[in-house]
């Protein structure tokens, strides 16, 4: 197997460590993001502009199970060039939402990590939401 292609399949196990974790175990996340990983993106008139990972983590911790009964993550895409790359993500029914997510990912100390995730909310309310 060449390189890029075992580059391939630790990004997408990464992403698969995200998918994982985003149900409730921050442990995963932890593991799947860079420490001074960042987040941005809206839902609605919500932005978060450049939130530490730290707060999705917390929100995560708070919410077990976030991910709705018909939760699906599928991968569309990864694309690296060398120790830099982007995966994206497409989330079914996590908190309510359907989402897009483009991870911008990294090979820091012989490690892949997520050191950012920008996300566009595709569909659905979060609960609370009112209209």
């Amino acid at each position: 197997m060449s390189k890029y292609h075992e580059d391939l399949d630790e990004v997408r196990a990464l992403i698969s460590l995200y998918v994982e974790g985003a149900n409730g175990d921050s442990n995963k996340l932890r593991q799947a993001f860079h420490s001074e990983a960042t987040m941005t993106g809206h839902i609605g008139d919500s932005y978060d502009t450049f939130t530490p990972i730290s707060g999705f983590m917390s929100m995560v911790e708070s919410n077990p199970g976030a991910a709705g009964p018909i939760y699906q993550a599928t991968i569309q895409s990864i694309d690296l060039t060398g120790d830099a790359g982007v995966a994206v993500l497409a989330e079914r029914d996590f908190f309510g939402c359907d989402f897009i997510d483009y991870f911008t990912v990294a090979r820091i100390e012989g490690r892949w990590q997520i050191i950012n995730k920008t996300y566009a909310h595709t569909g659905g309310q979060p609960p609370g939401a009112t209209g």
